[in-house]
C-alpha cells in the first residue's frame, strides 16, 4: 500500500480541526448542537432581537381583545340569568379561556410597545361599545340589551345564537387578517389566529348541537 506524504497527512489533519473548531463555534453561538432546530428564542436572537409584524397583526390583536371581552361579559350572565347547566359549563369554559387569550393578547402588544386596551372596565363600568367600532359579530348594544334582559329557556337559546354569531365573527377575523398581505406570519400571531380558527369552529358546531336540544 502506498503512503501519503507526511505533509499530505498533516494538511488533512489540519483541515479536519478546522471543520471541527467551526461546527463547534456554530453550535456554541447558536445554544443548541449544530443542525437542530432553533427554539423561539433562539431565533429572536439570531434575528438581533427583531419582531416582524404588521399593522394589520396589531389591528387583529387590539380588535380580538374587545371581541373576547363582550364574549366574557355574554359567558358571566349564565351564572346569573338562570341557564340550564349545560350552558352554564359552556359559559364557564368560554370566560376561562377567553380571559387568558385576552392577557396574552395584551402581553404581546405591550412588548412590541403598542396599546393594548382593556376593554373589561369599560363594560364593567356599564358602557357600551360604539356601533361603529364593532368587530366582525359582535353584538349591538339592542342585542346585548335583549340578552340581559332573558332568562331561563329563552336566555339560553338567545345566548347560544348570539355565541355563533360572536364565533362566526372571530372566524372571519382570522379569515381577515390572512388575507392581509404579509400578516398573520409573526410566530406567536400565526400559532393564536390558527387556535382560534379551531377552537371556535369547533364549539359552533357544539353549541348548534345545543341549541338544536334546547328547541325539542
Amino acid at each position: 500500500m502506498r503512503k501519503q506524504p507526511l505533509s499530505v497527512v498533516v494538511a488533512a489533519i489540519f483541515a479536519c480541526s478546522v471543520a471541527g473548531c467551526a461546527t463547534t463555534m456554530q453550535s456554541t453561538q447558536s445554544g443548541s448542537p449544530a443542525g437542530a432546530p432553533r427554539t423561539p428564542a433562539e431565533q429572536a436572537r439570531a434575528d438581533s432581537g427583531r419582531m416582524p409584524f404588521t399593522a394589520a397583526d396589531v389591528h387583529f390583536m387590539q380588535g380580538m381583545i374587545h371581541h373576547h371581552a363582550q364574549a366574557v361579559v355574554m359567558a358571566g350572565w349564565a351564572q346569573t340569568h338562570g341557564a340550564r347547566p349545560d350552558v352554564k359549563t359552556l359559559a364557564q369554559r368560554i370566560d376561562v379561556a377567553q380571559r387568558d387569550e385576552m392577557a396574552f393578547m395584551q402581553r404581546w402588544l405591550r412588548e412590541r410597545h403598542q396599546d393594548a386596551p382593556d376593554p373589561l372596565e369599560h363594560y364593567q363600568m356599564g358602557m357600551s361599545m360604539p356601533q361603529n367600532e364593532l368587530m366582525p359579530g359582535m353584538l349591538t348594544d339592542e342585542q346585548m340589551k335583549q340578552l340581559d334582559a332573558a332568562r331561563g329557556p329563552e336566555f339560553d337559546r338567545l345566548f347560544l345564537t348570539f355565541m355563533i354569531q360572536h364565533h362566526t365573527g372571530a372566524i372571519t377575523m382570522v379569515n381577515q387578517l390572512f388575507a392581509s398581505p404579509g400578516a398573520g406570519q409573526e410566530l406567536y400571531v400565526f400559532r393564536f389566529a390558527s387556535d382560534v380558527n379551531a377552537d371556535q369552529t369547533t364549539e359552533i358546531e357544539r353549541m348548534r348541537l345545543m341549541l338544536g336540544d334546547s328547541a325539542r
